[in-house]
């Protein structure tokens, strides 16, 4: 699942990131509200996250913005404004649930799955993701290939969740660190190649139709065909 989280207290965002990365989400990080309507603009996302106290703008405002552009994905208002008209004004103007902080990860996280489940079409073909005999349950966060339950650890799935949603393209070991682990380093870390061997270990293991493919000197493609 992708995830845009919206928070300019970078201690929080940190925090936010760190733990929503551990629970399976692929996340991209805005500080404020042009940066937020940018990546709007550019990737679709799940969900959101949406901070209300934001520097250059009302998270109020964002939020009206972006439901104007066609962002139709669910969001979660996350503010320290406790009032009842506070909590109102935010799920009229574009929010479809509201949690105050201080708030509980725990509970952030079951907010975020309900809304998912809440906003999934009948038959929740959106919440799945389906390459050959390889299918991913992105609500479970549980893989199968040919119906076995793939063992992945929850960075393995967001690799493979990526992995699936390019099927068929070329991605470079940069766009993995960029989309996969938020990183912006030299691609010459062997972090991802590290990963993509177990990965394919797990995938690609006991006599199944190899799917994950190397480029030497370019990247990785999941086959799709």
């Amino acid at each position: 699942m992708r995830l845009l989280l919206v928070e300019d207290e970078h201690d929080i965002q940190a925090f936010l990131r760190h733990s929503l990365v551990e629970a399976g989400y692929q996340v991209d990080v805005a500080a404020n509200g042009k940066a937020a309507e940018q990546l709007a603009l550019e990737a679709a996302y799940d969900i959101l996250v949406v901070d209300l106290g934001l520097p250059d703008q009302d998270g109020i405002s964002l939020l009206l913005r972006l439901r104007q552009i066609g962002v139709n994905a669910p969001v979660l208002i996350l503010s320290a404004r406790r009032s009842t008209d506070d909590r109102v004004r935010g799920l009229e103007q574009g929010g479809d649930d509201y949690l105050t902080k201080p708030f509980a990860m725990a509970e952030l996280l079951a907010r975020l799955r309900n809304l998912l489940k809440r906003n999934a079409p009948a038959g929740s073909e959106a919440t799945r993701l389906r390459v050959l005999d390889l299918e991913l349950d992105l609500l479970r966060r549980e893989a199968t290939r040919s119906g076995q339950i793939l063992q992945l650890t929850p960075q393995e799935f967001v690799l493979l969740e990526y992995l699936c949603r390019n099927a068929g393209r070329v991605v470079t070991r940069s766009m993995i660190l960029d989309k996969v682990w938020g990183m912006r380093i030299q691609p010459d870390t062997n972090v991802v190649d590290v990963h993509i061997y177990r990965l394919r270990g797990k995938v690609d293991g006991k006599g199944q139709q190899p799917l994950i493919r190397t480029l030497r000197g370019v990247g990785y493609v999941l086959k799709d065909r």
